[in-house]
């Protein structure tokens, strides 16, 4: 495994997305830890998750619960593994996603958190998408109070503009670590808040990284993946997966870059993983850089 850092805290390069292991069509939860420590064994050191990462009403905080459950059963040391959840979106059980981003609310599910993850404070805590009835500022607001009190280590903020990660940092100041947008080989919108995240000394953690060459967690069924594209045929080049073809082309992009990607089979992050192990030459950096698959 390769190293990359979220403020002070080293972590792999590569994470692993958990929202697959509890949200539409997870795996029993015999699968979904054998994932987790797969991910472990492959030296995976940052575990992305959220309380809003559930299936059924009701269940709020499965996904928490189940990396909890998949840390305390693992037979190796985990002390250095940073887990990373969000607040500030629900489920209702229909298959739909709400935000609510309230000041009150966001304490109130940072504390939720905490206890399902049964730690004294959370490594990362972010928000998980910016509420349009709520004044941006209250919201960090918000995170700002909770790393106050001790309740979160650092904070980090997720789909937001540039402007909004401006205002974020002035707000919360070295506590701010992260954003997590969506950003893989056929979703770019979000060039220029890497941009800024590397200038100002922040992680980025795309979400949906693999999009256009796997399908997502998110993705209906009218959204097949690509196939011959330039990530293919590199791909079968090299004697790898696309997958572990557009991870590495990621981490290329910049060093701010730590990919999170969703995995429900220990396979899958066992491959996300190798892809550390991948230098794209030039000639093909080039070759991909037009790519948009979908």
């Amino acid at each position: 495994m390769r190293y990359r850092t979220i403020a002070h805290t080293v972590v792999s390069a590569i994470g692993l997305g958990a929202m697959p292991l509890s949200i539409e069509h997870r795996p029993d939860e015999t699968r979904a830890i054998a994932t987790v420590h797969a991910a472990l064994d492959a030296g995976v050191t940052l575990i992305d998750t959220a309380d809003s990462y559930h299936w059924h009403a009701g269940e709020a905080g499965h996904n928490e619960l189940l990396i909890a459950r998949a840390l305390a059963r693992y037979g190796g040391d985990t002390s250095h593994v940073l887990v990373a959840t969000k607040g500030g979106r629900g489920r209702p059980g229909d298959g739909s996603w709400t935000v609510t981003a309230t000041p009150a609310r966001l304490k109130r599910a940072a504390e939720a958190s905490a206890k399902r993850l049964d730690v004294d404070a959370i490594g990362l805590y972010q928000l998980h998408k910016p509420d349009p009835t709520v004044p941006w500022a209250e919201s960090v607001g918000a995170l700002r109070e909770l790393l106050d009190a001790g309740t979160i280590r650092a904070a980090g903020i997720s789909n937001v503009t540039t402007a909004q990660i401006r205002q974020a940092h002035q707000i919360l100041g070295d506590g701010l670590v992260s954003v997590q947008n969506q950003y893989s080989p056929a979703v770019r919108d979000s060039e220029p808040e890497l941009q800024l995240s590397e200038r100002l000394g922040l992680a980025f953690l795309p979400w949906s990284p693999l999009g256009g060459i796997s399908r997502s967690s998110l993705d209906g069924p009218s959204r097949p993946t690509s196939a011959g594209t330039a990530f293919h045929r590199i791909a079968a080049e090299r004697d790898v997966s696309p997958q572990r073809i557009a991870l590495a082309w990621l981490l290329a992009r910049s060093p701010a870059v730590i990919p999170v990607p969703g995995a429900s089979r220990p396979a899958s992050i066992t491959d996300s993983a190798r892809a550390v192990e991948l230098t794209l030459n030039t000639q093909e950096l080039a070759e991909l850089e037009d790519v948009r698959p979908g």
